[in-house]
């Protein structure tokens, strides 16, 4: 059976001020955020649903949204036969006493239910706007009209140590979800929603011991079902408040799903799933020519090396690097400037807007663009557009956890930060 996706609408969700991936957010919509060299963490969900044949697409948000609106602008163009859009729903207010800021995901989603009257629209397709994964949402589709449900939500399986960090399903034998615990703290808790793996593996998916399915926070709902719970609940989110409640009055059918997945939530998931990707064998692949991520189109100059040394590294287009430089499980933005001697280690380096020619007259007191010579970046992120000097040594020896609120060098997670625009002078040692 084909599944075809022609009557079906996706809503990404943006989400709210992200507040966990702080200081990376402080003048971005979190969707915005560059992921892996040369992505942006909106490309994932767009991918995913162009890949699976569904190309009208609504992005909610409403915090700092002008990046995100250029970069859906300048990448995502249909032909005038598709009938395809890629576009931003910002918050806004109108005459309408309704519509006023989201106030959680399913609140998002109601203050746009204008935008969703269109009578060929039948199914909703509910994404985040921050997880990396892949999936074609055909499969998924087809597990919703097949089991004649009202709505679809997709699960993994976890153990029950992860299990205290998600929200967590229980399931009948037919797939149906009869309940759920968000984020199960006590093995009271767990005993109430726990699985049997042996179910899960009769299902085509390994278990391998795990004995919980997650929520994904992807959903397919009936849109005459979805409007109607909109409109009769006072919920403003759907994790916490909407699909629980659906769970008594509607029928809501699990999809099973055990590829890569990754919420991206907070600075330490953002630090690791990059760095995942720079291996030899990473967790998700890139290089998928049947499923390709997309991205802007960009017309930059190949990088160029010197005397370097690279060990399970991404190293994107229009880069600079100098001699002597050596550069281990990193990721190495768009037109990143790396100048003589330079060391980096367990990084990611986001890279620059735009490409600073060398002749280039700079004010007073402010440093080239890029990496100086002699420096050595450990086990940080260094936001767009830095100008780190000449010998400067960010390597957080000290073992800070969280430091920083307004200066260009913050620590969060372990993690040293060093914001967009963000100059440390040379010989600076932390």
């Amino acid at each position: 059976m084909v599944m075809d996706l022609k009557n079906t609408i996706a809503l990404i969700l943006g989400g709210g001020r992200g507040t966990r991936l702080f200081p990376l957010t402080k003048i971005r919509a979190k969707p915005a955020v560059p992921l892996a060299a040369k992505y942006r963490l909106i490309d994932i969900p767009i991918s995913n649903c162009i890949n699976s044949g569904l190309n009208r697409v609504y992005v909610l948000t409403q915090f700092l949204s002008e990046s995100l609106h250029r970069h859906l602008r300048q990448t995502y163009h249909f032909d005038h036969f598709s009938g395809g859009f890629v576009e931003l729903l910002a918050a806004q207010q109108t005459v309408d006493e309704s519509t006023d800021w989201y106030q959680g995901t399913a609140d998002a989603v109601r203050k746009n239910l204008v935008h969703l009257e269109e009578d060929w629209i039948e199914h909703v397709l509910i994404l985040s706007g921050d997880q990396l994964y892949r999936m074609d949402f055909r499969d998924m589709l087809r597990t919703h009209i097949e089991s004649g449900a009202d709505a679809t939500i997709a699960g993994i399986p976890v153990s029950r140590d992860d299990a205290s960090s998600l929200g967590i399903m229980q399931v009948n034998d037919t797939g149906r979800v009869t309940g759920f615990v968000e984020k199960p703290q006590t093995e009271e808790e767990l005993a109430t929603v726990r699985m049997d793996p042996a179910w899960i593996d009769a299902r085509g998916v390994e278990s391998h011991g795990r004995d919980c399915l997650a929520s994904m926070g992807l959903y397919i709902f009936n849109k005459s079902v979805m409007v109607d719970l909109l409109n009769k609940s006072p919920h403003e989110d759907f994790g916490k408040g909407i699909f629980p409640q659906s769970l008594q009055s509607h029928k809501v059918q699990v999809h099973l799903f055990d590829g890569y997945w990754e919420d991206i939530g907070t600075i330490r998931a953002f630090y690791e799933a990059n760095l995942s990707l720079a291996g030899k064998a990473p967790p998700f692949e890139l290089r998928d020519p049947k499923a390709p991520i997309y991205s802007r189109p960009r017309f930059l100059p190949p990088t160029i090396m010197g005397n370097t040394h690279i060990e399970s590294s991404l190293i994107a287009d229009g880069c600079r690097i100098g001699d002597n430089v050596t550069i281990k499980n990193s990721v190495i933005g768009l037109r990143t400037v790396i100048g003589d001697n330079v060391t980096i280690k367990d990084s990611v380096v986001m890279g620059a807007d735009d490409i600073e020619c060398e002749r280039t007259e700079l004010p007073a007191g402010v440093l080239p663009m890029g990496i100086g010579s002699g420096s050595v970046i450990e086990g940080t992120i260094l936001d767009k557009n830095c100008r780190i000097g000449e010998n400067v040594k960010i390597t957080n020896q000290a073992g800070v956890e969280n430091q920083g609120e307004d200066e260009p060098l913050q620590i969060r997670d372990g993690i040293s930060i060093v914001i967009k625009e963000g100059q440390i002078e040379s010989g600076h040692q932390s």
